[in-house]
């Protein structure tokens, strides 16, 4: 007979990769701007409401943020950085998805800032 040896089974191998990566964070350059989601359309595609100009634009997943193994998923009133489009005004891709704390170091170094609101809290521009 085998002797149990502790550690191993689903749940085992489960928690091995629950390990958060630190990774760097992105500020946005030329062309490119902070946006929050609004609501999720379906295939790869939301509305954005842009923090610079307080517009309404549709926002389109990069390829890389669509894959399963990226982790980064987007959801509603989560701050992404978009890059926006010459040839369409109304559209932009979305490049990079910012966790919440992430979001509380840019209000930090004074990219975005928290105002509240009379129904709820949003952020805006600087």
């Amino acid at each position: 007979m085998t002797k149990n040896s502790g550690k191993g089974g689903k749940s085992h191998k489960k928690m091995k990769n629950e390990h958060e990566i630190k990774r760097e964070l992105l500020f946005k350059e030329d062309g490119q701007g902070y946006a929050k989601v609004m609501d999720m359309l379906g295939s790869g595609r939301c509305n954005l409401k842009c923090l610079k100009d307080n517009t309404d634009v549709m926002g389109i997943i990069r390829g890389s943020l669509r894959k399963m193994k990226s982790k980064n998923f987007i959801r509603k009133d989560d701050i992404v950085l978009i890059c926006l489009r010459d040839y369409q005004e109304n559209k932009a891709d979305i490049v990079h998805v910012y966790t919440t704390d992430e979001v509380k170091i840019l209000i930090e170094y004074g990219e975005i800032e928290l105002h509240e609101d009379e129904n709820d809290e949003f952020v805006q521009f600087l």
